[in-house]
């Protein structure tokens, strides 16, 4: 489809051509960060494990609730060799798949929760809900950072994804917690971080699209720093950061963008370059910005159109390219003899 706003020209065959932001926008409209609550539904099942295929075995269903956790806590034996009740709540899950630690964080009761982390397993601490999430989902959407920390530190997986296949990283990103993130990522060499970073959700989406369309510049700062891949392409569109940043008319992640040398062509699957986007949405500051940065002003889309095509009688944006060259299929020739 056309690289253009508009939206003049048929869409191509391949869904995955849509250069169109709003298309993100609608999918994560209801992405705002969200309230945990007890209220949490059971999401859709079919691709997920049952609940009884969970990491422990010794989790079974139970009656407790978010609302019974201070009872719970009473009754709870952190002491391995002590005494056990009937029904440990330790060992127990809720009808949403919630363990304790999961409530306890829902009810962001902190101190209760480290206590729990420093007794549980690791393989407890990576037991996943209903929604599939798992507890450092749940302290990454309340922004527990501490309780992040000790998570990570425990040995709690990065790489587990919810039921819209978000990591905990994703949600980190997309909602601008920094110090989620930074401890998520403190300790990691770069060829460890690279997996999580390159991990698409169910929209095709990687931590670093999620940070541009959310204007997290700080996050993306952060990864940068981590080694993140600045070009990585997104699973639908192929679309970058630099893709999403310039379709947004955030210009000033357009320049940071720049200044760390991103590749100013990276072209979508169906071939628009950043500049395509510029000019079909006719942001002439944000399409010289990118002229000044080296882009080529004479690549075309899978529909055979430069930049200028795009540029619908602009003249802010008709005077970043020359008319006075002769063009022979579409390239400029210099120093002709006439």
């Amino acid at each position: 489809m056309s690289c253009g706003e508009g939206g003049k020209h048929e869409p191509l065959e391949d869904s995955r051509m849509d250069s169109g932001i709003d298309s993100y926008r609608s999918m994560y409209k209801s992405e705002e960060p969200r309230e945990v609550s007890s209220d949490f539904s059971p999401g859709p099942r079919d691709k997920f494990v049952s609940a009884e295929e969970r990491l422990d075995s010794a989790y079974e269903s139970s009656s407790i609730t978010v609302d019974s956790l201070g009872d719970c806590v009473k009754s709870c034996n952190l002491d391995p060799e002590g005494p056990q009740e009937e029904e440990n709540p330790l060992t127990s899950i809720t009808e949403d798949g919630d363990t304790i630690l999961h409530l306890a964080i829902i009810h962001e009761d902190e101190p209760f929760a480290q206590q729990l982390i420093d007794f549980f397993p690791k393989e407890v601490l990576d037991i996943q809900n209903n929604l599939y999430q798992s507890p450092l989902h749940l302290a990454v959407y309340l922004d527990q950072a501490d309780v992040v920390r000790s998570l990570v530190e425990r040995g709690a997986s990065l790489q587990l994804q919810d039921r819209d296949g978000n990591t905990a990283l994703h949600v980190a990103c997309q909602h601008g917690q920094t110090q989620c993130v930074s401890h998520m990522t403190q300790d990691w060499s770069s060829n460890k971080l690279a997996p999580v970073l390159q991990t698409h959700n169910w929209r095709g989406l990687a931590c670093l699209h999620l940070a541009a369309l959310y204007g997290q510049h700080e996050v993306l700062k952060l990864l940068r720093k981590k080694g993140a891949e600045m070009n990585v392409q997104d699973g639908t569109s192929g679309k970058t950061p630099l893709h999403l940043a310039v379709e947004l008319h955030d210009i000033a992640l357009v320049k940071m963008l720049l200044s760390w040398g991103v590749n100013v062509d990276a072209s979508m699957f169906n071939g628009c370059t950043p500049l395509h986007l510029a000019v079909g949405r006719q942001d002439a500051a944000i399409a010289n910005l990118l002229c000044q940065s080296g882009a080529d002003k004479m690549l075309r889309n899978m529909e055979d159109e430069t930049p200028l095509d795009l540029a619908d009688g602009n003249d802010d944006i008709l005077a970043l390219f020359p008319f006075d060259d002769i063009q022979i299929s579409g390239r400029s020739v210099v120093g002709v003899n006439y």
